[in-house]
């Protein structure tokens, strides 16, 4: 679990206090990879820096990646004689995954790539803070990163992974775009019914998914005032994430890791593209979703999948059914005969 969080409109102004008892000396910088939607920005101005910290802007038009990882280690490596005295990432999703792996990858030896899959860290990341500044992926608690690899998008499981100080600042979410904030909600919601429909679901992670579910109704179907929304997703994103660390995700999310892989989906939008078509498996959710979708006005794009090769639909379904444990969770153990590489085509098909 997350050891630390600052909750609260306004509590980015404490970072400043919250980083300098963890600074090891001025040589061992604090390193802020901040989404570069905030590059020019009154914002940047708030960061607290002192001596020699950087701040790097990185895009998140594009999934994280190994490669990008890798590159990220090697540059501040390269430009420090000395380790960070931390990593501090500012963003969505993409930028609090990066912000993980990179703390990782500064303290284990070998590539990004190499510690793909579960418990394969052996040695604790960097001091590692999250702040995010978008709603709904609960990258802020899990303790994995989500990375797309040269074989395979998967997420660097780990207990070192998670966190070890963040802060929820409703505040930073006002700029979020109408689509964008719908898509990452949407992320949390669709965590919520994987979790409370699976069969690893216990009742840890189950108190947890249920909170995350009825604040994501209040957000998506109520009529709440726009702060008291900002607080209450921030919530539900940080409950989600809680109950997906002691359960795990289903068949919206390994299918979105195929079109992701695949067609560089993002991963919010892929969950929606996947989910609106799976009430076979999710009844109950798929209705609130499109009661959701309506009531927000949101239109889905249409024809993803339409022209693409049988190449490609045979990637995107090995890249999903390799996601075992999302699937079991799902579907049990018998998952194999249920979903077969046929009757996962065409559903990838009618996206």
């Amino acid at each position: 679990m997350v050891p630390r969080v600052v909750f609260g409109q306004g509590s980015f102004s404490q970072l400043k206090d919250i980083l300098l008892p963890k600074r090891k000396n001025a040589d061992a910088p604090f390193i802020f990879l901040v989404d570069d939607f905030f590059e020019d920005k009154d914002f940047v101005s708030r960061i607290p820096l002192m001596f020699n910290d950087q701040v790097i802007f990185v895009s998140a038009d594009e999934e994280p990646k190994t490669a990008q990882v890798d590159a990220l280690v090697s540059r501040i490596k390269e430009q420090f004689d000395e380790s960070p005295s931390g990593i501090i990432g500012i963003g969505g999703g993409t930028l609090l995954d990066l912000a993980k792996a990179v703390a990782i990858l500064l303290n284990n030896t070998g590539l990004a790539k190499d510690y793909q899959g579960w418990d394969l860290v052996s040695r604790p990341a960097v001091y590692h803070v999250g702040i995010p500044t978008i709603s709904g992926t609960g990258a802020e608690v899990s303790r994995t990163t989500v990375l797309l690899g040269p074989e395979k998008k998967l997420g660097i499981n780990s207990d070192h992974t998670t966190y070890d100080q963040v802060i929820l600042d409703p505040d930073l979410a006002v700029t979020v775009p109408k689509e964008q904030w719908f898509y990452t909600g949407m992320d949390c919601f669709i965590h919520c019914v994987e979790s409370l429909t699976g069969s690893y679901l216990n009742a840890f992670s189950q108190s947890y998914g249920e909170k995350a579910m009825e604040l994501c109704k209040e957000v998506f179907l109520g009529d709440i005032p726009e702060t008291e929304s900002r607080d209450k997703l921030m919530m539900a994103s940080w409950h989600g994430g809680m109950s997906i660390a002691y359960s795990q995700v289903g068949i919206a999310h390994a299918m979105s890791y195929g079109l992701s892989y695949l067609l560089g989906t993002k991963h919010g939008i892929g969950n929606c593209l996947v989910f609106q078509h799976l009430e076979e498996y999710y009844p109950e959710g798929v209705v609130l979703f499109k009661q959701m979708l309506e009531k927000h006005q949101i239109e889905l794009p249409q024809g993803v999948c339409s022209n693409l090769t049988q190449d490609d639909f045979d990637i995107m379904v090995n890249v999903s059914l390799g996601m075992e444990p999302l699937w079991e969770n799902a579907l049990g153990e018998d998952w194999k005969k249920i979903m077969t590489p046929e009757r996962l085509q065409a559903l990838y098909q009618k996206i």
